[in-house]
């Protein structure tokens, strides 16, 4: 694996955002078929949008309760008061009406493989020759005593945009100066491995403003954590004082909260907050769990060639539900994913085979306005696996120039995949 740090990097960014995927410049002339897609987010929507548009006479249904989508990718930047939420919000109308979506608004109740029918909740029963199922995560609500979907309503969680995202933003506002804010992050893995850090650094600037004397308090389940060092460079610089890490061997995470005292209790201590944002440990959506597409550790395994499922033939699994490390559970590599398992559908209702794919994409972490450091990886299956073939990240001492072009580059990637996607 080839590690760089900067090295072309902002250029190599540019031209990956650009670039057309193979898959629209292949002839789609034998691809008729159903396909029913279940989840509309980063990938649920890319796959429905890509094989609509590639698949002539293909029929694409896409299942999804929602009316608007609130990106979690980005919406630290509302929480620390960077951005609107109507800015991280999408419809489906372009979908609907450019492409000839088929969008229904209700959830998914089962998946029946023999059968090859979706149910829902409505009672309908739409049947399909190809399924890709894009559910994002759930939550594993007991594995912290007191934590669960009520407790979320005074600790949110907001690692499902939306309420949540717009709750943690107002309790912030809320909150009286000198207050601590504690964030939980949960072990490995989870969605977006760098976020809980970037939005401690989004919440300091926040509170570094508007409320000085206050806190930060991380609480983590791990001893260490992604970036870890450019954050803590960016830490000293713009917030000093104002965060703190405990890490496992420290205090062991987060074994309980009392949501009405607004206590968070660690391995031998109990820590009174002020807003606790507990993020719990996750696993796929819940209808990839019920419907066996998930092993014991509550993730998806799929072929990393065609993102057709381990478990399930026929099946497809894109997005944070899926097991494929080392991609990380992100929005760049939902899209990703996406692209390959609409090119693979394509491929396999025309009679072909897919080729073994070379997947690749950025992440930017903003650790104050106008500043970010980003990561950039190109993944590739190698002797049946996927692996990491190539890794750049943004170096520590950098300039504040290129932190802000990495800022730049950001909100570029954010309007490109988001326009790309929803329309």
């Amino acid at each position: 694996m080839a590690v760089r740090h900067r090295r072309d990097f902002l250029k190599a960014t540019a031209a990956a955002m650009i670039a057309a995927p193979a898959l629209w410049r292949r002839d789609a002339r034998a691809a008729r078929g159903r396909v029913v897609v279940i989840g509309g987010g980063a990938g649920g929507a890319a796959a429905a949008r890509l094989l609509a548009a590639a698949g002539q006479g293909l029929e694409v249904t896409l299942v999804e309760p929602k009316s608007r989508y609130v990106t979690c990718f980005f919406s630290n930047l509302f929480i620390g008061g960077l951005r609107s939420l109507d800015s991280l919000t999408h419809g489906y109308e372009t979908l609907t009406g450019r492409y000839g979506i088929n969008h229904m608004r209700q959830v998914a109740l089962a998946i029946d493989p023999a059968q090859r029918a979706v149910r829902l909740a409505g009672g309908e029963v739409l049947p399909w020759d190809r399924l890709i199922v894009a559910p994002g995560i759930d939550f594993q609500w007991d594995a912290i005593e007191g934590y669960g979907p009520d407790a979320a309503r005074t600790m949110p969680h907001a690692w499902q945009a939306g309420e949540q995202t717009m709750l943690l933003r107002r309790q912030l506002e809320a909150m009286a100066d000198g207050g601590t804010v504690l964030i939980a992050p949960p072990d490995m893995p989870y969605r977006c491995p760098t976020a809980p850090y970037e939005r401690a650094s989004l919440i300091a600037h926040y509170l570094k403003a508007a409320k000085p004397r206050s806190k930060i308090l991380v609480l983590d389940a791990k001893n260490d954590f992604p970036l870890q060092d450019l954050f803590e460079e960016a830490w000293v610089r713009f917030y000093p004082g104002m965060i703190e890490v405990l890490p496992a061997d420290f205090a062991g995470g987060v074994r309980a909260v009392d949501p009405a005292a607004m206590t968070v209790m660690a391995e031998g201590e109990t820590f009174r907050v002020a807003v606790a944002n507990v993020i719990p440990p996750q696993t796929a959506g819940r209808i990839a769990i019920q419907s066996g597409l998930a092993d014991r550790r509550g993730w998806c395994p799929v072929d990393p060639v065609t993102f057709e499922s381990t478990q399930q033939p026929g099946i497809h699994v894109i997005g944070d539900a899926a097991l494929a490390s080392p991609m990380p559970k992100a929005a760049y590599a939902a899209q990703k994913q996406a692209e390959i398992c609409a090119a693979a559908i394509l491929e396999s209702l025309a009679g072909e085979t897919a080729g073994a794919p070379v997947l690749g994409g950025a992440c930017w972490s903003h650790v104050a306005p106008d500043h970010a450091v980003q990561e950039r990886a190109s993944f590739a299956v190698v002797d049946g696996a996927l692996q990491r073939i190539e890794l750049e990240i943004s170096p520590t001492g950098e300039s504040d120039s290129s932190r802000a072009a990495s800022a730049a580059a950001g909100d570029a990637w954010y309007a490109g995949i988001t326009a790309e996607i929803f329309g």
